[in-house]
């Protein structure tokens, strides 16, 4: 979110510095080289720093100086309680307070937690109070809604800007920060603090919602011989419900859903309030995650021990290669316990694969896809990535050892996986084959 937002506004025409303390990473980013897959952040960064507009440094002195406005984009893992760590976000306030020499508008991007923006508040001004100096600033709140794989598109051209703000020079400055995303109609809602900071929690949690829902309606259909593709495109063409977000899967991932459905609960249980849809959207996901191994395990009747098991996609999602609390993660876990052997192929997303799993041998990436899946005793689709859309049964067919296939999207053709002679299990609808 930080590099996106670095380059997205370097490319809007601002002078940026972007600051990170580690060093490793600032040198690949002064190559062009960014730390994660995002599609076109590479060449993003590579014009804005040949036009002298992106630039990168370790120095929060350097960064402060250069600001008149210094976003705070850093990570707020989850705590063990599912609290949000703002461990990173006030570090970076103690440094702006130390630093600061002018004033300044300190614009949280992060996603916090309601009340975080007055702790950050607090920071800086006892690091200045320290200092024994009278320096002005304001802290704003202006979260982030990027969808990871499609986030220069999102930066670049938003649905909604969102801000808190507590004074009338803040919301001028930003205001003028966002105008070359604002040409086209009004994008830009002002909010008190708050608000702003619950907003960012309340639209994940939302779309989780949906999601785990959609999921429980899926599980339903199984049990009584229902298709939920069909009720998917029943229900969707309600325009008070529509199509997005109502894709039965194995689950959310990724690095924001889980942790913010978790902490947006432990903020309202500080607070005095149970959130038992949000607890019950958090639970629905965690069994659902587990569905694919269910289905392998009913397919070879409980016995899984020395199976040969293709994974297809390890990503959270398609067009990133993050694997945070990925359902293939549950997957692979679950198989390596029950005795499989595993050989997978991702885009994007093997060498993170490669960290989260090294020198396990029974563990086996490839670089293709359909090698993954020569003498496979069963292949599982996780990640919809396009590549893996449309396969060849007929390669798969005479490549595999037994033809059951687990699509895990709801996305492979059922009539040409009978057609070939295989078992196709899917997420919610009556098994074929």
């Amino acid at each position: 979110m930080g590099l996106v937002s670095g380059a997205g506004l370097a490319e809007a025409g601002h002078n940026v510095l972007c600051m990170d303390i580690d060093e490793d990473r600032v040198n690949n980013l002064l190559q062009g080289k960014p730390p994660i897959y995002e599609p076109g952040l590479e060449d993003m960064l590579v014009s804005n720093m040949s036009r002298n507009s992106l630039s990168f440094t370790t120095s929060m002195a350097e960064a402060v100086d250069h600001a008149q406005a210094l976003l705070i984009a850093v990570g707020t893992p989850p705590s063990e309680d599912g609290s949000a760590d703002l461990g990173h976000v006030l570090a970076v306030a103690t440094g702006i307070g130390q630093h600061l020499s002018k004033s300044l508008l300190v614009i949280v991007k992060s996603t916090v937690p309601v009340g975080t923006c007055d702790l950050v508040r607090e920071e800086i001004q006892n690091q200045l109070d320290v200092r024994g100096q009278q320096i002005s600033f304001s802290v704003a709140s202006n979260p982030e809604f990027l969808a990871e794989g499609a986030a220069i598109k999102d930066f670049m051209k938003p649905s909604r800007i969102v801000c808190g703000v507590a004074d009338e020079q803040s919301e001028a400055l930003l205001r003028e920060i966002y105008a070359p995303f604002n040409r086209n109609h009004e994008k830009m809602f002002f909010m008190d603090v708050h608000s702003s900071e619950l907003t960012k929690y309340a639209a994940n949690a939302m779309l989780a919602t949906k999601i785990s829902l959609m999921n429980e309606f899926a599980n339903i259909a199984e049990k009584v011989g229902a298709d939920i593709e069909h009720i998917r495109q029943g229900i969707g063409s309600d325009p008070r419900i529509g199509y997005s977000f109502i894709y039965p899967g194995p689950g959310y991932g990724g690095s924001c859903f889980p942790k913010d459905v978790r902490a947006l609960s432990h903020t309202a249980a500080s607070h005095g309030f149970e959130t038992k849809i949000l607890n019950a959207v958090e639970s629905v996901n965690d069994h659902q995650k587990t569905r694919l191994f269910e289905m392998l395990k009913n397919a070879f009747s409980g016995n899984l021990q020395g199976k040969r098991i293709a994974i297809w996609g390890l990503a959270f999602k398609p067009n990133t290669d993050d694997m945070r609390e990925a359902p293939s993660r549950v997957l692979i876990e679950a198989l390596l316990e029950s005795g499989a052997n595993i050989h997978a192929h991702d885009p994007e997303a093997m060498e993170e694969a490669q960290h989260l799993y090294p020198g396990q041998g029974r563990f086996v990436l490839h670089d293709d896809p359909y090698e993954a899946a020569i003498n496979a005793d069963a292949l599982v689709l996780v990640t919809e990535w396009k590549l893996y859309w449309v396969p060849d049964f007929r390669r798969l067919a005479g490549e595999m050892a037994q033809k059951v296939l687990v699509d895990g999207r709801n996305i492979w053709s059922r009539d040409k996986s009978v057609e070939h002679g295989f078992t196709l299990h899917a997420i919610g609808r009556p098994t074929v084959g």
